[in-house]
């Protein structure tokens, strides 16, 4: 997976992971327990959730959005919801630099909101805050079998 990633990504154990200030969970949303559990407390860590809880049965995030859950798992962590809501082929596809890509973000803290925000203007996306994960996080999840608005939206700001 390296060499298809390239140079400029550089794989990571979880132990090297946990002591990063921001954490980018990049893998199936069905693994997150096992990931969380691997430590006690994710201390104070900005935890991005870029997962998506597709075919999970709504019975299993017990009436939840997947970032709530998320959350939970993450003991001790800030989580945020954020550069989940595009497929990672057309993440920074944007049509030009005057037009830069939306990013939705979605956070119970909003310092690790703020700074995940201040990150992904770095990459050159334009951050939209929709607020707290249970009510920000509606229109980028699938609630009730129907997509959220934003869900699989590629948007852009225009400069």
């Amino acid at each position: 997976m390296a060499k298809e990633l390239g140079p400029s990504i550089v794989p990571q154990s979880i132990q090297d992971a946990h002591k990063a200030a921001i954490i980018f969970l990049a893998f199936p949303f069905s693994a997150h327990k096992d990931i969380a559990k691997q430590f006690k407390d994710w201390n104070s860590r900005i935890v991005v959730d870029v997962t998506n809880g597709f075919r999970v049965a709504p019975g299993e995030l017990g009436d939840r959005l997947s970032s709530e859950v998320i959350s939970e798992a993450f003991v001790g962590a800030r989580v945020v919801k954020a550069f989940n809501h595009l497929p990672a082929e057309q993440l920074g596809t944007n049509p030009s630099e005057h037009q830069p890509q939306a990013v939705f973000l979605s956070s119970n803290d909003a310092h690790g909101s703020a700074t995940i925000a201040a990150v992904a203007s770095q990459l050159g996306f334009a951050p939209i805050e929709l607020g707290r994960l249970d009510q920000g996080g509606v229109p980028l999840h699938v609630v009730s079998g129907k997509p959220g608005g934003l869900l699989l939206q590629n948007l852009v700001k225009l400069g």
